[in-house]
């Protein structure tokens, strides 16, 4: 995102360090046949579903899986591109799209997944429609995410954002703010922290539940399922959309098995995509 600039030994390095490897298999993606895929994804949920199909049903997909978990938003798609991954699972179209305009990449999207809706939390008040005059607002500080949690409050009438802005809309196009809402930009997986020293914050479904949040329960304002673009999905490096393995993993990902246990384990915190 507009914040990182990794090269690819910094990316190698960081592999290693960060992730977490589940199952068996190759240790590199670009595998084919009967080697495993190797799939990166951030813990919660891409990587609680991923262990679920590896755990329930690849065997029987004929598929074996590997999952590597990260704890950013960067270095998936570094490693997807430099062919360490096979796929990822984590992020949204629009995340995609201005990460392959940004970085020169050349990732695309398989399959939808499920949707992780954005959320706005506080310690302090109960009501988004009961902030204080100046109240402080904590939103992530990466371009499509901001954009995301923006129109998230635009969408409640707390801040009116200028005609023709998009999924990277920033403070600047902030037309009307009646409540004189303070801006402050952090890194996503900071902002769960951040709830003791703001009024509320924008959180990412991902970070909200590492840090023990329910979306479903302790969010004050919820993103809809409707017309969502968000909904997070399968992504490989172009030309390898048609690779058997990744076309298992698809099929298994919007499965009518995977649908109920996203159902049942997160209970409205995160919803199924049944469709690609």
């Amino acid at each position: 995102m507009r914040k990182h600039v990794i090269s690819a030994a910094t990316a190698a390095l960081a592999l290693g360090l960060t992730v977490t490897a589940c199952g068996s298999g190759s240790d590199s993606g670009g595998g084919g046949g009967d080697d495993a895929l190797v799939v990166g994804a951030t813990a919660v949920p891409a990587g609680e579903v991923l262990s679920y199909i590896q755990k329930d049903l690849a065997a029987k997909a004929g598929l074996k899986l590997e999952i590597k978990e990260f704890t950013d938003y960067v270095l998936p798609n570094t490693a997807l591109q430099e062919g360490t991954l096979d796929a990822n699972l984590y992020q949204n179209q629009p995340f995609l799209d201005e990460f392959n305009h940004s970085k020169g990449t050349q990732l695309v999207s398989v399959v939808k997944a499920y949707l992780p809706p954005m959320g706005v939390y506080s310690k302090k008040v109960t009501d988004v429609a009961k902030l204080a005059d100046g109240a402080t607002v904590a939103v992530p500080n990466e371009t499509t995410n901001e954009g995301r949690a923006l129109k998230l409050l635009a969408a409640k009438g707390l801040i009116t954002l200028k005609d023709g802005a998009g999924t990277t809309a920033s403070p600047a196009d902030i037309t009307a703010n009646p409540k004189h809402l303070k801006f402050k930009e952090l890194d996503p997986a900071q902002l769960p922290r951040s709830l003791d020293d703001v009024t509320v914050a924008v959180i990412n479904n991902n970070y909200a539940q590492d840090a023990g949040l329910s979306p479903a329960k302790d969010a004050i304002l919820l993103e809809s399922a409707k017309d969502n673009p968000y909904a997070n999905l399968l992504a490989v490096k172009k030309g390898n959309e048609d690779d058997p393995r990744v076309k298992k993993l698809a099929k298994l990902l919007t499965s009518p098995d995977v649908k109920k246990f996203i159902e049942d384990k997160y209970k409205g915190s995160v919803l199924p995509v049944t469709a690609g």
